[in-house]
Parts: C-alpha cells; structure tokens; sequence
C-alpha cells in the first residue's frame, strides 16, 4: 500500500538506492539531503528532493508538518569512522543531534515506523563474529553517536510507541558511492587512485579484514522492512558474509579496472584490525532478498560504472578540530 516516505541521504550512496526500491513499491517519497558528500543528479526521478540538513530543526518539522509522513528512513550522515576521532563536535552535531532532530518530529506527527542506518562501528574490537545479541562497544565517535540514536529509538518506542527497524550495514559498496571521498569507501577510494595513475593506498600491512558489501544485497532489505511488522523494534546486521582482506581486495579492484595492482602502504592507523557480523537472523526475516553477490562481481559493476563516471577530485575536510595523533597522510592533505 502506498505511503508517505521520508528518505535523508537521498541523494547519497545507500539512501538513492533505497529510494529506487520505495518508487517501485509504490510509495510517495520525499528525499532530504544537504549534498555535502552525495549529488542531486543522483537523486531518482519520482522523488521530491528537499535540499537541507537533518540538523535544521525547523525545517524537519516543517517537511513533516507538510507532507504527514508515514514512515522515516533516515539514512544521512557523515560516515568516516576514523575521521570521527579528529571532528567530534561536526560527528555529533550531525550524526547524533540530527537524529534527534527526526525522532522528535516522528514522534509528535504519530510515524508508523522509523528505519534508521546505524553500523557495525557500534560493536568495536574483539567481538567475532558480530552478532545483534552482544552489548555494543563502540570506540570512535562515529559509533557512538550511532549507538546512542539506537538507544534513543529504543526509548522513543517505549515513551512514546514509536516503532523502529535498526539496520548495521557493514562496508557497503557500489555504483552511487562518492568517489572522491578521501577519508571513507576504501573501494571507491581505490577506484579513484586507479583513474588517476596513482597507487591504492594501504593503512598499514592491508591484512585487517572487512566483509564488503554490494548495495543490491543491503537496499532493498533495507526498502521492504516498513512492510514488514515482525521486524519492528528489533536490530539486523545486514551484508556479506565472507571477509577478505584489504590487500585482497587491492588486487580485486585492480582486476575489475583492469590494470595491475599497485600499491602503497602508509602507516597505520588506530582502527578496528577485523570486523564480520553473523546473519543468521537478516537472513530468518529478509532471506527471500539477499542475493550474495560476490565481491568479484560487485566490484566489476561498480567499476564499470566507476569508469563511465570518471575520477573526482575529492577535498579535504576542511573543519578538522583536532590535530593530535591524526594519521601522517591525512595531516598532509591539510597541509597542502
């Protein structure tokens, strides 16, 4: 049944693909979006797009007081885990108060059900494989504030009776994606490296692992849970299974675009050296969704649409707060 939907991030990499999904349900959208790391040609037809942050109090409540949403995805945010650490105040203006900013008004306009992205950043370090049962540990920023919007929903439904879906998608990647961002999306920065003629660029020895993600096993996840009652109120791990490392994948990427890989190793960085989540329980609500496309073939769309698209010259963050212990190839960047 058609419904009023807000999507944040929409013009963003995971948000324009889950407004795709909500067109083809049928619903009404209404995309939200302030382009700071997505672009309004990325938002797709049928949306009506509102350019605007989600930490604009006054403009929230009137997108809701206008368009009497039934339901709320919220999926903007600045997602650089390891950047987190050097920008707190900008991580929890946006990522955290503007959440608020959300929940409140689906409060007050009575939202059936409000989807909101967190991420496996919640769980922080030796707890393998991630599972929704553990108590989450987050040890940056980033996670924090997306714990703490988990708890705030939770809370918001037992005040107020608003219902929620949590999804932690880990390591998304795809077409959309903002290959310009020099701080997030290791594939997209690879991707980009490559266009360039210039080496991939490694943290430290490239052996911590990730289960990277294709888009088209997250979005439509993602897309159909407001349809689905039994999964309100509860929190999903949503993505790959198989973890690789980040070498590995330095010589996936270099086989989709077809050169050989070439790489250079900066020095580490303070980082979470292994993450995979366990499924089992995406897979009990959501299995007739998820497709496990493999890595080989997520990457070889994702770079035959990198190639059409062209590299892009990313900047850099230009309201670092903190400088102290802040990687050598980072400080660089601001330097320069």
């Amino acid at each position: 049944m058609s419904s009023q939907v807000l999507v944040t991030g929409a013009a963003g990499f995971i948000g324009s693909h889950v407004c795709v999904h909500l067109l083809r349900q049928g619903h009404q959208v209404v995309g939200l979006d302030d382009l700071s790391g997505g672009f309004r040609d990325q938002v797709p037809d049928g949306v009506k797009f509102v350019e605007g942050s989600v930490t604009d109090a006054a403009l929230v409540q009137r997108l809701f007081a206008e368009h009497r949403f039934d339901h709320v995805f919220h999926l903007a945010a600045y997602a650089a885990e390891g950047l987190s650490h050097f920008i707190k105040h900008f991580n929890y203006t946006n990522n955290l108060l503007g959440s608020v900013n959300l929940i409140n008004a689906a409060v007050n306009h009575n939202v059936k059900c409000f989807v909101f992205a967190s991420s496996i950043a919640v769980y922080g370090r030796n707890q393998l494989p991630m599972a929704e049962e553990l108590v989450p540990q987050p040890e940056d920023p980033y996670g924090i504030a997306k714990y703490a919007v988990e708890l705030d929903l939770r809370e918001a439904h037992e005040m107020f009776g608003l219902n929620h879906v949590i999804f932690r998608p880990h390591n998304v990647y795809g077409e959309n994606q903002n290959l310009g961002d020099r701080y997030r999306n290791v594939i997209g920065i690879f991707m980009n490296q490559i266009m360039q003629g210039r080496p991939m660029t490694i943290f430290g020895d490239g052996q911590q692992t990730r289960a990277f993600s294709y888009i088209d096993d997250v979005a439509p996840v993602m897309a159909a849970s407001i349809a689905r009652p039994a999964c309100y109120n509860q929190v999903f791990n949503v993505g790959a299974d198989q973890a690789y490392s980040v070498a590995e994948l330095a010589r996936v990427v270099a086989r989709a675009m077809g050169v050989e890989p070439k790489t250079r190793h900066l020095d580490a960085r303070n980082e979470v050296v292994h993450a995979y989540s366990a499924h089992e329980k995406v897979r009990k609500y959501f299995g007739d969704l998820i497709r496990n496309v493999s890595l080989e073939e997520g990457v070889a769309r994702m770079a035959a649409w990198a190639k059409r698209t062209g590299a892009r010259q990313g900047k850099p963050f230009a309201g670092v707060e903190v400088r102290k212990n802040m990687p050598p190839s980072w400080a660089a960047l601001l330097e320069g």
